[in-house]
């Protein structure tokens, strides 16, 4: 069983997205529907494993990171896909990826 936090849409009361740079979005399939429960992982601009989640039940995801250049991976029964997120600065990043087999 994976430790991997579920995600939700809200950000938590307390974080101030001036100071902090949030990665977030939305695991869909290839006619846009969400998928829920992926395991949703965080690679840094080398590649290397960062951070896992597991997407809510509507697909939504939500990573804090640095800015810079990350990749957002999902791994999921109904495929797996890549998106690629370059924050320059604190704030929201909304990034959606979609997965196919």
């Amino acid at each position: 069983m994976c430790a991997a936090p579920t995600q939700g849409q809200a950000i938590p009361a307390g974080v101030d997205v001036e100071k902090e740079t949030v990665i977030t979005g939305k695991v869909v399939a290839n006619d846009g529907q969400p998928v829920g429960g992926a395991f949703v992982r965080l690679l840094d601009g080398t590649g290397e494993f960062t951070a896992e989640v597991v997407a809510s039940g509507t697909g939504d995801f939500r990573f804090f990171a640095a800015p810079g250049d990350w990749t957002v991976r999902a791994l999921s029964s109904s495929g797996n896909g890549d998106a690629k997120v370059r924050p320059e600065s604190n704030g929201i990043h909304n990034v959606d990826v979609t997965v196919s087999a």
